[in-house]
């Protein structure tokens, strides 16, 4: 057995002491803290029916402003409006979720995301 404790021809973590090992994952915590702070102030705009509505949401899937033009608004369609809010809405959350990946993706630890 090795004297310092641990398994024989360990070497520590592949030769990292616990100290670094602790020190690199602090880091890469603050790293990631900060990555999401930026990425919950970030906003996103979709567009949908060629531009009748327009959405905007922050990185936090927090919508912040819907604009409706005039020209879609038929009292006898209603069905269509909200078709077009839901596309709208859904296809910002949508790419909320592809920035987290791309932002969150290069830490590359299993079961985080």
């Amino acid at each position: 057995m090795s004297k310092r404790g641990g398994f024989p021809g360990m070497g520590g973590f592949g030769g990292m002491n616990i100290n670094q090992l602790m020190k690199e994952a602090k880091k890469m915590q603050a790293d990631m803290e900060k990555s999401q702070e930026e990425l919950q102030i970030q906003e996103f705009e979709s567009t949908a029916g060629g531009g009748a509505i327009t959405v905007k949401v922050t990185g936090g899937k927090v919508i912040k402003e819907i604009k409706i033009s005039k020209d879609v608004v038929d009292p006898d369609d209603v069905d269509m409006l909200q078709d077009l809010i839901i596309t709208c809405v859904n296809d910002a959350m949508r790419k909320v979720d592809a920035a987290q990946s791309a932002q969150f993706g290069k830490y590359n630890i299993p079961g985080l995301m």
